[in-house]
C-alpha cells in the first residue's frame, strides 16, 4: 500500500513536468520441477508465487495475491478490500527484477523452493515474467552472482557467470519476444555480504580490505563489461565466421575405431569333419567318427565380420581407416615365444580386404588402456613403461608387426594418445626412446621395400586462458600446453629434449616445496636418437579447456601446475560435459605450426559424446560441420600444412555413445552425422559458387590381387620369356609344315 500510494503521488503531482517513471524492484530465484510431473510443476509455480508472485500479482494482475498463497496460509494473509485492490492494481511503469544479487543459492529459505530445485536461468525466469504478468517492459535492475574472498582481480569464474546472464538476456529479447529495455550488474565494488561477511565478492572492483586506505583496483570483470558495453552485446566476431572452400587433392578423410571388432569364429567350410544329416528323426547333422576331409587353407573371406565392417566403412565414404592393434593378444607373454597367428591373419585380411575397397588403413601398435595399459601382463606387472625393458620388447613386437602387416599397411603409429595424466616421467621418457628406437627400425629395415610412413599420434586439446586480458592467465596456459602437449612433442619435433618450462617450472617446484619431480636427462646419443623421428605430426582433438592462475574452486585446483580450471558456463556441452569448441582446433593447429615449423599434419581423431537415447544427433551434426570448418580456416587462411581430418568414432558398439552408427540388437544403423560427414567429404569440404574447380589426378586404384605379380617381376620376365618362345616355336613348326605340305603336292 506504501508503494501504491508513492506510485499514485508521483502519476498524480510530478509525472506531467518530470516526465519520469517509477516501479517496485523485486527479488525471484528460478526453480525447475525435481521430476516432470504435474504436482512438482504445481510447486515450482507456488515457489514463485510465494517470492515474486506475493508483490507482482497485486501490482501487475489484480491487486490481491496469488491463489496458491491464499490457500496455503488462509487466515495469516491480510485481505485487501476493493478499493485498495484498485489502487494497487498497475502502480508500476515497468517490471523491476533483480535476480541473482540477494536471492542466490543458499540464501533462499528452503521451505520456498518446495522441494523442488534452484536454479540459475535467468532466460526462463524472464519467459515466464512475461508470460505471467502479460508482457511488461523489464528492466534487470540487478544481476550477478559471487565468487570467493580469496580471488583477486582475475575474476574469470565472474565473467563467465556475467556472460551467461547477458547472453540469456539477449536471447529472451530476440528468441522469446521478452520486452527487456535495461541490464544492470551487481556491484560496482566488493562489500560486505551480510551473513557471508567477507568470504564471497560481487564487486566489479576490487578492495583490499586489510589495507588502510581501501583502494579500488579494477578487475577482469570491469574491461570484460566495458567491452560488452561498446558492442551493444555479443556481435558475430570475424575469425568465427564459417568460411566456403575445400581441402587439397589427396586430403585424408578418415574414420577412427580404436579396436575393431575381432571375430576369429572359423567358417563352416574349415571344418574337415564328415557329417549325416538325420532328416527322418532329430533332424540334425551326426558327426560321423573317424572320416575326414581334406583341409584347404584359411582365406580372408572365412571371416565374415570383415566384411560387415568393410561394407558400413564404403558407405561412410572414407579414404582411411585409423584403428589398434592389441599387444597383449597378439604376444601374450611379451616377446616372440607365443604368438597369436589366428589374430595376426585376422589382421592381415582385415587390411588387405581395406585396401581392395581403395581405403588406406592407419594402424598404431599401441594405444593405452585401462587395463593393464594394453600391455602384455608379463610386461604390465613389472612395471610396465616405467621398466626400460619394455622398451626392447617393443621394438620386438614393432619389428613383428612390421614384418606380418607391412605388406598391407603404409601408415604407421607407433604410440596411439599416450595418456600424460597417467604417465610418470620416467614412463614417458622410456616411451620415448621405445618410439624413436620403433621408427628407425621402420626407416632402416622396412621402408624402402614397404614404402611406408611412420610417427606417434598424441592428444592434443587446447588450452585457453580464463581471462583474456591477464598476463597470469595466459603464463598458466602456457605452462599447460608445454606439461601436455610439448612433454612428448618437443623431444621429437623440436630439439630433442624436453620443454625448457617444463625443467624451470620443476626446478622452481622441487625449491620450494616438499616434492620431488625428477625429469630424465637424455645423453646426447638420445637426443639425436629421438629428435626428428617422425614422418608427420598427429593429433587428436575432442575439446578445449579454460585455466586460470586464481585459485577459486579447490576441486577443479590443480596444486602441483598451480592453475585453476574454470568452466565457461555459456559453451555448448556434450552429456559427459564436454565443452564444444571449435575454434579452438584452429588454435590448437596454428600453435602446433608456429613451434615446429610446417610439419604435415594429421587430426587422427575428432569427436564428441551424445545422447545415445536421442535418434538425431544434432549435437554431433553440428560439432563435426563447425570443427571441420575451423580446419578449412587452418588450411586456407593459416597456411597450415594439413593433411587429413578423421572422426572418432566409427560405432556406438565400440565406442558407446561417440559412433556415427548406432548399434542396437546386433544391427547397425547409420546417424544422420554420418551423413553429414559423408557429404562434406563428397565435397571435399564446403565448396560456394565461387569456389574454383579442383582438378585432381585421377588415382589409380589400388589391386591387392595385383601384388603377388608386382613383387615377383623376375618370375613374371621369365614366364613371359617362355610364352613368347613358346609361341615363336608354334609359328616355325606350322610354317616348315605347311612348306612340306606343298613340297609333296
Amino acid at each position: 500500500q506504501a508503494h501504491a500510494k508513492v506510485w499514485h503521488l508521483y502519476n498524480d503531482h510530478f509525472r506531467p513536468t518530470q516526465k519520469g517513471k517509477v516501479s517496485i524492484a523485486l527479488s525471484s530465484h528460478w526453480i525447475k520441477p525435481q521430476h516432470m510431473t504435474e504436482k512438482n510443476i504445481k510447486e515450482c509455480q507456488k515457489s514463485l508465487d510465494f517470492v515474486l508472485g506475493w508483490f507482482a500479482k497485486p501490482i501487475f494482475i489484480d491487486g490481491d495475491y496469488p491463489e496458491s498463497m491464499r490457500s496455503n496460509l488462509s487466515s495469516l494473509l491480510p485481505q485487501f478490500s476493493e478499493a485498495e485492490k484498485k489502487y494497487i492494481k498497475g502502480t508500476a511503469d515497468f517490471f523491476a527484477l533483480s535476480f541473482g544479487a540477494t536471492l542466490s543459492f543458499q540464501l533462499l529459505d528452503s521451505h520456498m523452493k518446495f522441494q523442488q530445485l534452484e536454479s540459475i536461468s535467468l532466460r526462463q525466469l524472464l519467459y515466464w515474467i512475461n508470460a505471467e504478468y502479460n508482457n511488461p517492459q523489464i528492466f534487470i535492475v540487478e544481476n550477478s552472482w559471487f565468487v570467493s574472498g580469496s580471488t583477486k582481480r582475475d575474476d574469470a569464474k565472474y565473467i563467465y557467470y556475467l556472460k551467461k546472464f547477458i547472453m540469456e538476456t539477449l536471447k529472451a529479447i530476440r528468441y522469446d519476444g521478452v520486452n527487456v529495455f535495461g541490464y544492470t550488474v551487481w556491484s560496482l565494488l566488493d562489500g560486505f555480504e551480510w551473513h557471508r561477511g567477507y568470504s564471497i565478492r560481487r564487486g566489479l572492483f576490487y578492495v583490499d580490505f586489510q589495507s588502510h586506505d581501501k583502494k579500488l583496483m579494477p578487475k577482469s570483470s570491469v574491461l570484460f563489461y566495458q567491452k560488452l558495453i561498446e558492442k551493444n552485446g555479443f556481435p558475430p566476431l570475424p575469425e568465427n565466421q564459417p568460411i566456403e572452400g575445400i581441402f587439397p587433392c589427396g586430403f585424408a578423410w578418415g574414420i577412427v575405431d580404436n579396436y575393431i571388432q575381432v571375430d576369429t569364429t572359423p567358417t563352416q567350410f574349415l571344418d574337415s569333419n564328415v557329417y549325416v544329416w538325420d532328416v527322418h528323426q532329430t533332424k540334425k547333422l551326426i558327426k560321423v567318427d573317424g572320416v575326414f576331409t581334406s583341409q584347404r587353407k584359411h582365406h580372408c573371406v572365412d571371416f565374415a565380420a570383415i566384411r560387415l565392417q568393410i561394407s558400413l566403412l564404403q558407405e561412410m565414404h572414407v579414404t582411411h581407416f585409423h584403428f589398434s592393434l592389441k599387444w597383449s593378444l597378439i604376444l601374450p607373454l611379451g616377446n616372440l615365444s607365443l604368438i597369436n597367428h589366428t589374430l595376426v591373419h585376422y589382421y592381415q585380411c582385415f587390411a588387405s580386404e581395406l585396401l581392395r575397397v581403395n581405403i588406406t588403413p592407419v594402424v598404431a601398435l599401441w594405444q593405452p588402456m585401462a587395463e593393464n595399459q594394453e600391455l602384455p601382463v608379463s610386461l604390465a606387472k613389472y612395471g610396465a613403461w616405467e621398466n626400460p625393458d619394455t622398451i626392447q620388447a617393443f621394438v620386438e613386437y614393432a619389428k613383428f608387426c612390421f614384418t606380418s602387416l607391412g605388406e598391407h599397411v603404409k601408415f604407421w603409429i607407433t604410440m596411439n594418445e599416450p595418456s600424460v595424466k597417467n604417465l610418470t616421467y620416467t614412463a614417458g621418457h622410456n616411451l620415448l626412446k621405445a618410439h624413436a628406437k620403433a621408427w628407425h627400425l621402420y626407416d632402416k629395415e622396412f621402408r624402402r621395400s614397404q614404402k611406408g610412413k611412420i610417427s606417434i599420434a598424441l592428444q592434443a586439446d587446447w588450452v585457453e586462458p580464463a581471462c583474456p586480458f591477464s598476463r597470469n592467465d595466459q603464463e598458466v596456459a602456457d605452462r599447460i600446453l608445454e606439461f601436455d602437449i610439448g612433454w612428448l612433442a618437443e623431444p621429437i619435433f623440436g630439439n630433442g629434449d624436453y620443454p625448457q618450462v617444463m625443467r624451470a617450472w620443476l626446478r622452481r617446484r622441487n625449491s620450494v616445496d616438499l616434492y620431488n619431480f625428477h625429469l630424465p636427462s637424455f645423453s646426447e646419443d638420445e637426443k639425436k636418437l629421438i629428435q626428428g623421428s617422425f614422418d608427420f605430426f598427429a593429433l587428436s582433438h575432442y575439446t578445449t579447456t579454460l585455466v586460470g592462475w586464481e585459485k577459486e574452486d579447490a576441486v577443479k585446483y590443480d596444486h602441483y601446475l598451480e592453475v585453476q580450471m574454470i568452466n565457461d558456463i555459456t559453451w555448448l556441452h556434450s552429456p559427459s560435459r564436454a565443452a564444444v569448441v571449435p575454434w579452438g582446433l584452429r588454435k590448437l593447429l596454428k600453435w602446433v605450426k608456429s613451434k615446429y615449423g610446417d610439419v604435415p599434419i594429421y587430426v587422427l581423431a575428432n569427436g564428441i559424446d551424445d545422447d545415445q537415447n536421442v535418434v538425431h544427433d544434432k549435437l554431433r551434426v553440428y560439432y563435426i560441420q563447425n570443427y571441420i570448418n575451423e580446419a578449412l580456416k587452418a588450411y586456407t587462411l593459416d597456411n597450415v600444412n594439413l593433411k587429413g581430418y578423421f572422426v572418432y568414432s566409427f560405432n556406438d558398439k565400440t565406442a558407446p555413445k561417440y559412433g556415427l552408427y548406432s548399434y542396437v540388437a546386433n544391427q547397425y544403423e547409420a546417424k544422420p552425422s554420418m551423413k553429414h560427414y559423408r557429404e562434406i567429404i563428397d565435397n571435399n569440404g564446403f565448396p560456394g559458387p565461387e569456389t574454383p574447380d579442383l582438378l585432381c589426378p585421377e588415382e589409380v586404384a589400388s589391386c591387392p590381387e595385383c601384388h603377388f605379380f608386382r613383387t615377383r617381376k623376375s618370375l613374371l620376365a621369365f614366364i613371359s620369356f617362355i610364352f613368347v618362345a613358346f609361341i615363336v616355336t608354334m609359328c616355325f613348326i606350322t610354317y616348315y609344315s605347311k612348306r612340306v605340305e606343298r613340297r609333296y603336292k
